[in-house]
Parts: C-alpha cells; sequence; structure tokens
C-alpha cells in the first residue's frame, strides 16, 4: 500500500530523551496535563521539532451513498446524503460552524453520492465519485477491486494536496446514509465479533431495526466468509467509497508524517482498516472523541486509542475533530510556551 516509516526509526534516542525532559521539567507535577503530554509528545515525534506547530490545519468530509440502505437499515431516505452535501457547501452545519469557529480549512468531497454534482462550482468542492453509490452488499459485493483501488488512491491524492499547500495535521469525516451499517461490518468482519456487538443506531433507529442491521451484517459476513478474508477484502466488500477514500488519505497523511485526526465511529472504522495494512499507521493518530455509537468504545479499545473527548456525540461529518482541535492547540501551546523549573526558579520536587 504506502511505505510507512515510524516515526522512532527517523529520530535519534537524544532527540526522544530531550523530548520528554523538556515535557517533564516544565513548571507542574509530572504527567499532570495529562493527555495533552501524549498529544505533544507526537506531534513533536512526527515534525522532529521540540518546538512544533500546526499549519493549515484541515478537515476532509468524504461523502458517499450506500446501496445496503435498500435493506431498510437507515432512518433518513438516501437523497439526505446529496441535501446534507449541499448544506456543508452552503456553510449550513455543524461542522461549518466549528470549523470556522478554529479556523479549520474544511473540503468536502463526492466520493460517491448518488447524485450528480456536475454543475456545482465551489473552491471546497472535489468532484470525484466513483460511482453512484456502492451495490447493496446484501446481494453482491459493494465495490469492485478496481473502484475500491480507485477510491483509495483518489483519498491518498487529496491529502498530498493538501500536504502541498502546506498543511500538518488533517481530520477526516464524513457523510452517507447507511454507512454505519457499512462500519460495523467492516469492524464485524476484521475483529470477528458478531454483528449485534457492532451494530448500532445510528441516524436514531429503533432496537428493531438495529437488530435487521445485524442480521444484514452477519449474513453478509457468512456470505462471503469475510472473517477469513484479507483486509482489501473486506473493505471491497461491505464498505464504502468514502470509508475506502479515508483509509488512502489516513495512510498517505502517515506517509507524509501528518498528524491524523480521526472522528467517530465510522471514520474509526476506517482506520482500523488502516492499521491493518501498515502495523505503524497508528502512530500517526489522535482519536477524537468517543461517539455515543454503541461499538465505538469496543472499536477504540481493539486500537488501544485513548479519545481526547466524550460528549456523546454520534453526529459524524469530521464535527469531533473541530471540537477537539483547540485541545491539541493546548497541548502545543505548553510545550513551546510553558516555562521550565529552571527558567521560573521554581523548586523540583525531590522525586
Amino acid at each position: 500500500m504506502f511505505e510507512i516509516i515510524a516515526p522512532l526509526e527517523k529520530v535519534t534516542p537524544e532527540f526522544v530523551s530531550e523530548l520528554q525532559s523538556k515535557i517533564d521539567f516544565k513548571t507542574k507535577p509530572l504527567g499532570s496535563l495529562g493527555l495533552l503530554e501524549e498529544v505533544a509528545f507526537k506531534a513533536a515525534l512526527l515534525q522532529r521539532s521540540l518546538t512544533p506547530v500546526f499549519s493549515n490545519p484541515s478537515i476532509i468530509i468524504f461523502a458517499a451513498d450506500h446501496g445496503v440502505a435498500e435493506e431498510g437499515v437507515s432512518l433518513f431516505p438516501q437523497v439526505v446524503t446529496e441535501q446534507m452535501v449541499l448544506n456543508f457547501l452552503n456553510g449550513g452545519a455543524a461542522i461549518n460552524c466549528f470549523s470556522n469557529q478554529h479556523d479549520i480549512t474544511l473540503k468536502i468531497v463526492n466520493a460517491g453520492v448518488k447524485a450528480d454534482f456536475s454543475a456545482v462550482k465551489h473552491d471546497h468542492f472535489i468532484n470525484s465519485p466513483i460511482a453512484n453509490g456502492t451495490y447493496n452488499f446484501a446481494l453482491q459485493s459493494a465495490m469492485t477491486a478496481e473502484q475500491c483501488l480507485a477510491a483509495i488512491n483518489k483519498g491518498a491524492e487529496i491529502t498530498q494536496s493538501q500536504f502541498e499547500q502546506g498543511c500538518n495535521v488533517i481530520g477526516f469525516g464524513e457523510m452517507g446514509i447507511a454507512n454505519t451499517t457499512s462500519a460495523a461490518a467492516i469492524m464485524s468482519a476484521i475483529l470477528n465479533l458478531a454483528g449485534k456487538q457492532c451494530a448500532g443506531k445510528g441516524t436514531g433507529i429503533d432496537d428493531v431495526t438495529v437488530s435487521l442491521k445485524a442480521k444484514v451484517i452477519d449474513e453478509a459476513i457468512n456470505k462471503y466468509q469475510l472473517n477469513d478474508a484479507d483486509t482489501l477484502t473486506i473493505l471491497q466488500t461491505v464498505g464504502g467509497f468514502e470509508i475506502a477514500m479515508m483509509v488512502g488519505g489516513m495512510l498517505k497523511a502517515a506517509e507524509l508524517s501528518m498528524l491524523v485526526l480521526v472522528d467517530g465511529f465510522i471514520a474509526s472504522s476506517a482506520a482500523l482498516v488502516a492499521s491493518e495494512l501498515n502495523d505503524d499507521f497508528l502512530q500517526y493518530t489522535q482519536f477524537c472523541h468517543q461517539s455515543e455509537e454503541q461499538a465505538h468504545q469496543l472499536l477504540l479499545t481493539n486500537m488501544a486509542a485513548t479519545p481526547l473527548l466524550n460528549l456523546g456525540m454520534r453526529l459524524g461529518e469530521g464535527s469531533g475533530v473541530a471540537v477537539a482541535y483547540p485541545l491539541l492547540v493546548s497541548a502545543l501551546t505548553f510545550l513551546n510556551e510553558m516555562s521550565s523549573f529552571a527558567d521560573a526558579g521554581v523548586s523540583e520536587s525531590d522525586e
């Protein structure tokens, strides 16, 4: 896929020691800033700098439709995907509010919406559909191998473009009716879990529909024998174009030593795929929040991920990334601006 070299292979032990000492000898008890210290350490390591900075922060929203919506697994009709893309472009969604608040560049990608956007002209819109939605994976594979690879490569290309514009911290969000079903199916297949352990309420479906979603997932896993399949086959069979593009975008970001900011359940399923494709990938990630989607905690636990926030959110769109971003900035601010014990003339602990 993409050749990723772990950051610790590119920095000297002396740098790592100096960085840890810089964090430890700020005017605070050891470890007292918790996760902020971990974020600061990771960012500094990726940038190979004792004074790291975030430049041109970006969030990419990948939108696509899913044929499995035909099975009645979502509360909303598929046309909502198209409508929400237009809402993003008109600046009316939650992610617009949050990204504007924190001066985050927002890009919207048509990865495969069941709509024609050829007439839409917008500086922040990337119209690159692989197809008008995936196939219904209850009946056949969601996409062909060629489509899956095309989506992965397009995601990588989009990340590369952001990098060339000076971005070194990038968030991934999504929009797509029924995409929680695809995300849950990916999780179920890779982690060898039952559908009921992975299927949640998504857009707010009732318990009967959750059970239907779990049944659709279990039947697909059995039909295609996905518990014994390789990761790319799983993505191709039950995934979505937006998930595949996120996989490519995340892997390319890691290859470029960008900090990868992961949103909620669907984005985390893409991160799971990326982590299966490259063992070093998770070193480049920061999971921004724990979604209210019932399987997200289990998914995070499997990846040994500690999210920054738990606000009961389950919106998607990259909203968790945007809300968490100021905490990331705070992590770098303490590292770069906080006095050390020696600078401030404060006595250190005897321990």
